[in-house]
Formats: structure tokens, sequence, C-alpha cells
């Protein structure tokens, strides 16, 4: 494998996005990338998403929706995990390389702003979770809109203090040996106290219980995969510390898949044995040792939110090589913490949809171009694939057409199988006879 970068300048610092993870940098084993993408994949985010499942379209359906969609949405990440590792690229590396190397701003830039957006949404659920367990634990004393500009900050310094350390060290020791132990303790606790509830309904009553006709199938298999889906712009930036391809795709399809299914048929089932329009969270807190359980969780939000920031950081450091992927995460993290205190950020599925519809068919594009076959890793000539970057948008109207005019046919993979044929039938095949050329010559 080449260790050229994509984009050398003549002067001035080293762009680390855009140069290959040499092989001694790559700490990452399989154990390494399972822990850290199920840690990644548990949140109350995902939780909530799984409440609002049950009732739309019912307890059969919803649970059929949860494991299809994440082994689907989990698969995908997992070959973008394989794509990081194997080329040792970080995001904005990969869509250098696909989309040239001036129109790869564009998607670079939108990444950040989402993954800021996401770091956003991340500080305000640690922040409702906190005020909740304040009111359970101490009434009043600590509630009011003080107390939640207070918790807001709080959860911002802390991402702040981790974002000044190694990541590297964060997901083997803090990730791997002791949020993720903590996490599935409280995981197990929480299934074994809403699974004694089930048993007192009735299992047969919650299998029969139908859904409102808000959804159907393939729009809640939509809004599962989103999940895994607003991922993607963010594994190669871990991945590419992998030791071997291999270990990525499988470490990162496992840990994933099994957080994604448990955390989505947690959520289906707190509400399915809960009154009617009950708060996910509020549940939680009312089951015998809801309020540590849940207090645990909340800390695990904590590598989601430091997870968007690290990657946010890495795309802005391909942007502006000057500033170093830590001061960049830093600033990212006080303008996320900045900007949940003023924004609202409760309109989730629309969201969700909304990002579904602008990375599903980059990636599509990205992986029919470079997921599969021989590949190079040269840098690219061209400053813009015209050809890549008209399969992308004609994504993104495939899948918002979708939406509107046969919601009932789904929008993710119908775009992503139409992008990744397009893509892998217009794909240039790699001159490696330059390529190893060019090797011998460095």
């Amino acid at each position: 494998m080449s260790t050229s970068s994509i984009e050398l300048p003549s002067s001035g610092p080293r762009n680390e996005a855009l140069t290959p993870m040499p092989a001694q940098d790559r700490a990452f084993g399989w154990s390494a990338h399972a822990s850290l993408w199920f840690s990644l994949g548990v949140g109350l985010l995902v939780m909530q998403v799984g409440a609002y499942l049950a009732p739309s379209v019912g307890t059969p359906q919803a649970l059929l929706a949860v494991v299809a969609g994440s082994v689907i949405g989990s698969g995908l990440l997992a070959w973008v995990a394989r794509l990081g590792c194997a080329s040792g690229l970080s995001s904005a590396g990969l869509m250098h390389l696909t989309y040239g190397r001036h129109f790869a701003r564009l998607p670079v830039f939108m990444n950040i702003v989402q993954l800021l957006g996401w770091t956003t949404f991340e500080i305000v659920i640690m922040r409702e979770g906190t005020l909740a367990i304040a009111r359970q634990a101490f009434g009043a004393v600590l509630d009011g809109p003080w107390a939640a500009v207070l918790y807001t900050v709080f959860w911002g310094a802390v991402l702040t203090a981790l974002l000044a350390g190694s990541m590297i060290t964060l997901v083997r020791r803090y990730v791997s040996r002791l949020g993720l132990p903590l996490v599935i303790l409280s995981l197990l606790w929480l299934s074994w106290q809403f699974a004694g509830r089930l048993q007192a309904t009735g299992l047969q009553a919650l299998w029969q219980r139908g859904g409102d006709g808000s959804m159907g199938l393939f729009a809640a298999l939509d809004l599962v995969i989103a999940m895994p889906v607003s991922w993607l712009p963010l594994v190669a930036d871990y991945a590419r510390y992998g030791r071997g391809p291999g270990a990525a795709l499988g470490g990162t399809w496992i840990g994933y898949t099994v957080a994604n299914v448990w955390c989505y048929g947690l959520g289906v089932l707190v509400a399915s044995v809960s009154a009617p329009g009950a708060d996910l969270v509020g549940a939680l807190l009312l089951a015998q040792g809801g309020l540590v359980a849940l207090g645990l969780i909340l800390i695990d939000e904590l590598d989601n939110a430091y997870g968007d920031l690290y990657s946010g950081a890495v795309s802005a450091h391909s942007l502006k090589p000057a500033w170093p992927v830590r001061r960049w995460a830093m600033l990212l993290s006080v303008g996320g913490t900045l900007l949940a205190l003023v924004l609202p950020m409760h309109s989730l599925e629309p969201f969700l949809l909304t990002l579904s519809s602008v990375f599903v068919p980059l990636y599509g594009v990205i992986l029919g171009r470079l997921g599969w076959g021989r590949q190079s890793w040269a840098a690219p000539r061209r400053n813009i694939d015209a050809g890549a970057a008209a399969l992308w948008v004609a994504g993104i109207i495939c899948y918002q057409v979708l939406a509107l005019r046969a919601p009932q046919l789904g929008s993710a993979l119908p775009t992503l199988v139409l992008t990744f044929v397009l893509a892998a039938l217009t794909r240039t095949r790699p001159d490696h006879s330059a390529t190893t050329a060019a090797q011998a010559g460095e």
C-alpha cells in the first residue's frame, strides 16, 4: 500500500487527515473495534427511536425492522470500516479519492456541520437525562432553567477535557476496559426489569399489539438504518488505526449490530409495557435500580459525543491543516456546547432522515468506486470527478423523491443500491502498473 498522501502541499504543515496511517501507529485489533462500536451504538437516542417505532408499526413489525435494519446498516458501516483500514485513509481522504480534491471539500464541510449538529444533540440528551435524574433524586432543588444551563456547560466541559487527551488511549483504556462492562451491566439490568413486566402483562398481548398506521414497515426500516448510516462519515477515522481490514470489518459489524438491536429492542420493550405516551427516560427511572442504570448509560453518551467531535476535527483539519486535530476538536466542543444552550433539538425523525438523504448516496458512490476489487490508493489527479459528483446529487434527489412519492418502499436501500451499481459500472480501473512504478521510485 502506498503511503503517499492524497494531497501533499509543497510547503506548510503535514495534513494528517489526508495521509494514510503508517503501520506503526495502528493499534486497534478486533476487540478494540468491537468494543468501540458497541459503545457507540448504545445510547438513549437509540432507545427513544425504538420507543417511537412500537406504537407506529406495532410490535412484530417494529422488531423485524430493528433486526433487519441493524444488520443492513451495520454491514454498510463495517464495509466502510474495512475500506478505511485497507487504505489507511480518513473519511475526508476517501471523499477526496472519490470525488476529486476540490469538490470533496463540499461533502467534507457538510460532514463537519452534521457532526457539530450531532454533538449538540448529544449534549442536549445528556442534559435532559441529568435533569431527569436530578428530579428523581433531589426533587425540584436541582431543576429549572439555570440547572439546564449548568448541566449543559458541565457536559461540554467534560467533553473538552477528554478531547485534550489521546483518542487511542481513550478507546483502549476507558471504553474497552471500564466503560463497556458497566454499560453492558446496565443494559442487562434494565432488560431484566422490563422483561419481568412483560411476563406480568403477557407475551401474547405484546406480540398482538398493532400500530397506529402512522408508519409502514419500510419507513421503519429506513429509520433504523438511519442510525448506523449517521456514523458512516466517522467510521474510517477510527478504522484507519486498525491492524487488519478483516478485524475492522468483523469487529465493527458485530459490535454495532448487537448494540443497535439491543437498544432499539429495549426501546420497543419499554414502550410496549409502559402507559401510552409515557416518556422513555421517566419509565427507565421508575424501574428498580433505574437511576443507577440510566446514569451509567448517560455517561456512555459521552463517547458518542466524543466520536462526533474527534471525527469532525479530523475533517476540519483536512481543510485547514495549520490547526492540529486536537485544537479543532476543542473548538468544535465549545461550539456544540453553545449551540446546545440556544437550539431546540427535539425534531428527531426529520433530522435523521435528512442526514440519510445526503450520506447514503455519498457512500453508495464511494463503495461503488473503492469498495471492491483491486484498488490503488494513489493521489487523485482531478480536482473534481464530475461523474461521481453527478451520481451523488442524483442519489439525493432519488432519496427525496422516494420519501415524498413512495414512502411505502423506503428510501435508503433503493438509493444505496442505485448509487452503488451506477458508481461500480462507471468505475475506472486503476492503473496498477503506474502506481507500482511510482512506489518503486519513492
